[in-house]
């Protein structure tokens, strides 16, 4: 197997798993009320998943032409990390609407409070 057969596998892992880092500091940065720095952390783990869904569209695409992509082991390990990837960021666009949601009752009720 040749080192460019590795290459684009290579780049979707790290690709991948800067996008998952950046969803799970979002889900952090929401935990704490800190919401403005969490829709910045999703919307670079937006761009990050991007990038690595493009890597894999281009080896779907080289496929789809005629040329085989080699599969092995880190190819199927890049998929994982992608698909991986995908789901942390859809669960850490939930989760900081959840968090959202939270903070905002809460400041509801510490206003009811003050007016009883």
């Amino acid at each position: 197997m040749r080192e460019e057969d590795y290459q684009v596998s290579f780049e979707i892992i790290a690709t991948a798993g800067d996008s998952k880092g950046y969803s799970m500091d979002a889900i952090c940065d929401a935990r704490k009320g800190k919401f403005d720095s969490a829709n910045e952390k999703i919307n670079e783990a937006n761009k990050k998943l991007l990038k690595a869904h493009e890597l894999q569209t281009d080896m779907i695409a080289q496929e789809a032409g005629g040329d085989p992509v080699p599969v092995n082991i880190i190819l199927i390990h890049s998929q994982d990390h992608l698909t991986m990837a995908n789901v942390a960021e859809e669960l850490a666009e939930e989760m900081i609407s959840l968090y959202k949601t939270i903070y905002d009752l809460k400041a509801e009720i510490e206003d009811i409070k003050k007016k009883i």
